[in-house]
């Protein structure tokens, strides 16, 4: 039997949403091991003068617990 867990984190991109995705796994798979799963709880843009300067995500990642 497994045990999963399950953290939040946050990324953002002045490309795309889905760049901020991309980068947040990257980042987090950086110290979090046997990452299963992610999805976007929330995404937001920053904008500044009428136009989008930031792309922001909110990310739920799920990962199995080494024994």
């Amino acid at each position: 039997m497994s045990v999963a867990k399950i953290i939040e984190i946050s990324s953002d991109s002045t490309v795309s949403f889905e760049d901020a995705i991309r980068d947040g796994l990257r980042r987090a798979g950086k110290t979090v091991k046997n990452i299963k799963r992610a999805w976007v709880a929330d995404h937001l843009v920053e904008v500044t003068g009428n136009e989008i300067t930031s792309f922001r995500v909110h990310l739920k990642i799920t990962f199995v617990v080494d024994d």
